[in-house]
C-alpha cells in the first residue's frame, strides 16, 4: 500500500522551522490504518511480546489497537499528573524542546517482553524514554515499531546509543 499519500506537512508547526508531519490522514482511512495496524502486529507477531508500551498521545491510536490485534495488554507512557497512582518517570529531549513521559509502578511486570509503538519516530527521545521506562520497570524491550520515521533527523542513531533492538517502521521520509 501506498502510505506516502495520506502524510500531510504542516509548515512552521508547532513553531517556525518545524515541517510537522500529520498521520492522522493515514488514521481516518479504514484501509490504511488497518493495513498500518496489521503490518507492525504480523511483523513482531512471533516475538513473544506481551505488552505494547505507546506513547502520549498518538502512541495510544497506534498501540492500542496493534496491542488488541497481537492478543496483549496496552501500557500508555502518559505525561506528567496525568496518573492517578505511583509511577516511574522519564524526561527527553523532543525535536523542539524536552518533555516528561510516566507508566504507573504495576503496569509493567519483571519479565513482560515490551514493543514500544508510536505514531512516528522523529529524534528518538519519545521511544528511549519509553525503553528507559520499561527497564525501570523491570521489563524487556522487545522492539521498536512506528507508523513513520523522520530518517533525516536520524533517530535511529539515538536509539542504538542505548538500545540494539529492532526499530521497524512503515514509512520513511528521507
Amino acid at each position: 500500500m501506498d502510505y506516502d499519500k495520506f502524510i500531510v506537512d504542516i509548515p512552521d508547526y508547532p513553531e517556525p522551522g518545524v515541517i510537522f508531519k500529520d498521520v492522522t490522514p493515514l488514521i481516518a482511512d479504514a484501509e490504511g490504518f488497518c493495513g498500518m495496524v496489521d503490518e507492525i502486529a504480523e511483523h513482531f507477531k512471533d516475538a513473544g511480546v506481551t505488552k505494547i508500551v505507546g506513547a502520549e498521545a498518538r502512541g495510544f491510536l497506534i498501540g492500542a489497537p496493534v496491542a488488541y490485534r497481537m492478543g496483549v495488554g496496552f501500557v500508555p507512557a502518559r505525561k506528567p499528573g496525568k496518573l492517578p497512582r505511583e509511577v516511574y518517570s522519564q524526561e527527553y529531549d523532543l525535536e523542539y524542546g524536552t518533555d516528561q513521559l510516566q507508566i504507573h509502578k504495576d503496569a509493567i511486570r519483571s519479565g513482560d517482553k515490551c514493543l514500544i509503538v508510536d505514531d512516528l519516530i522523529a529524534t528518538g527521545g519519545t521511544a528511549v524514554a519509553c525503553a528507559k521506562l520499561i527497564e525501570q520497570a523491570g521489563g524487556e524491550v522487545e522492539g521498536f515499531a512506528f507508523g513513520l520515521e523522520l530518517c533525516y533527523l536520524n533517530p535511529r542513531d539515538v536509539v542504538k546509543k542505548d538500545f540494539q533492538q529492532e526499530i521497524f517502521t512503515i514509512i520513511q521520509v528521507h
